[in-house]
């Protein structure tokens, strides 16, 4: 079941250029409406709630003189539109309205991107400019630097940086995941007769950052299959933009990289999707919207409203229905860059896979903004395994420090979503349990990791 309710949208919708109500210009219009009238229900309940305790009169109220009427009654004498705006805007004013987000050119993050043209900043409050950002040393140094207020970075990255891995220790958090699933390996043309990983001894593989999932996954489809990701190949970090020019100019053998990298190796036709991660790992996180504590604690209420318009966006974006609509929206120059067919392809899931195949396969990437703990504790277990952490961790400590589940939680249920009840689950990565009450048994069943 997906845990993002959608009790607006009508078949209706599927078959016109409109809303599901019919009443607002597009589909994003609507659920921006729609959102707006999540938050004054909630204060509505609680208003009939107070005033009706038990249920069995609050129904016969309601069954009697209709909820339009009811709440048109009580609204003479409870303020209801200024309680919904303090609800929806939180306690306390913006401390900063302006802000600057980077991110990098890739469909990982898409909450990010589209909330700008879409309106979601300016709809809690802020005004936001979201900036293409060349690659991730560069997005982490000017956040840090305080060049950006936040930044979309890979899920990996706040521990790495919270950890001193990489660059001084600085405490940063992950509020938010922005994508689940969405990458692939993808090989150069001239391998579509060599599929047995097994075979791949002597290979060039890209990866976009040392600190990435994409890293992780790379590392672990290799290690499963019996090459030594340390000695059996060779693993270089590429940004993201230049991937498909490398494999073109047979640079690299392939890279497990973020759309529209994949995508755009097949429509230029240079490579072939391998496999997808959702079929190494189904709903792994990827990127994340991620700020640093001082930020937080700074800023809470500027935080609060960025984080409620990215939940938000993300909320948006899990729709099947609103994946075209949002695909014209961050494919132009200044965000993607890319043509919308290949966009299109990326969020609908139907997809030339270039080897001649056309493909459906519409979880391909989605999006998901709970900050599971126990992605966290997976993560820290790989970089343990591939000599990144070399001294001891507190896995749970770590994870419960970074990965912020209470703030989404809260910010969730406050766009009208449902949230996790807990903060941590089990999960399977190629046919083996990960169970985050046990990381250092995980750990050690692994026969390849790096030695010392």
């Amino acid at each position: 079941m997906p845990i993002f309710d959608d009790p607006f949208r009508t078949d209706r919708a599927l078959h016109r250029g409109g809303c599901a109500c019919g009443v607002h210009g597009s589909q994003a219009e609507h659920d921006l409406a729609t959102s707006d009238s999540r938050f004054g229900r909630v204060v509505q309940g609680a208003v009939m709630r107070a005033m009706f305790p038990r249920d069995v009169e609050r129904r016969s109220f309601l069954r009697g003189v209709g909820a339009s009427t009811a709440m048109a009654a009580i609204a003479q004498f409870f303020p209801l539109g200024a309680a919904t705006e303090a609800f929806a805007q939180g306690a306390g004013a913006i401390e900063k309205k302006s802000l600057k987000i980077g991110f990098i050119p890739i469909t990982c993050a898409t909450p990010i991107i589209m909330a700008a043209p879409m309106g979601f900043y300016q709809k809690h409050g802020l005004d936001v400019e979201v900036v293409k950002t060349a690659g991730w040393a560069v997005i982490r140094d000017k956040t840090l630097n305080k060049e950006y207020d936040a930044a979309h970075m890979l899920a990996p990255m706040p521990l790495a940086i919270s950890l001193g891995v990489g660059s001084n220790p600085v405490p940063y958090s992950v509020p938010a995941i922005e994508n689940i699933n969405g990458q692939a390996i993808t090989l150069s043309l001239k391998h579509k007769d060599n599929r047995d990983p097994r075979n791949w001894k002597g290979f060039k593989f890209a990866v976009p950052f040392d600190y990435s999932m994409h890293n992780y996954l790379l590392r672990y489809y290799l290690a499963e299959h019996g090459i030594d990701p340390d000695t059996d190949v060779q693993i270089r970090s590429v940004p993201p933009p230049e991937m498909v020019a490398n494999l073109r100019a047979d640079n690299i053998d392939g890279f497990l990289g973020p759309d529209p990298m994949n995508q755009r190796a097949v429509f230029d036709g240079v490579g072939f999707i391998h496999i997808l991660s959702k079929n190494i790992w189904d709903g792994h996180p990827c990127c994340a919207f991620a700020a640093s504590r001082e930020f937080i604690t700074t800023m809470p209420n500027t935080y609060a409203a960025l984080l409620r318009a990215i939940v938000d966006a993300t909320g948006f974006a899990h729709k099947a229905e609103n994946r075209k609509e949002i695909a014209a929206a961050i494919a132009p120059t200044n965000y993607l860059n890319q043509p919308v067919t290949v966009i299109e392809q990326i969020l609908t899931g139907t997809y030339a896979d270039g080897l001649g195949k056309i493909e459906r396969v519409p979880d391909r990437a989605d999006f998901d903004p709970f900050p599971w703990e126990s992605f966290a504790v997976w993560i820290l277990t790989q970089m343990k395994r591939w000599g990144q952490i070399k001294a001891d961790v507190d896995y749970a400590a770590v994870a419960k420090q970074v990965y912020l589940a209470t703030d989404a939680q809260k910010a969730m249920q406050a766009a009208g979503l449902t949230p996790p009840t807990s903060t941590s689950k089990t999960f399977v990565v190629m046919g083996k349990t990960f169970d985050p009450a046990q990381p250092d048994a995980y750990l050690a069943s692994f026969k390849i990791r790096k030695a010392g």
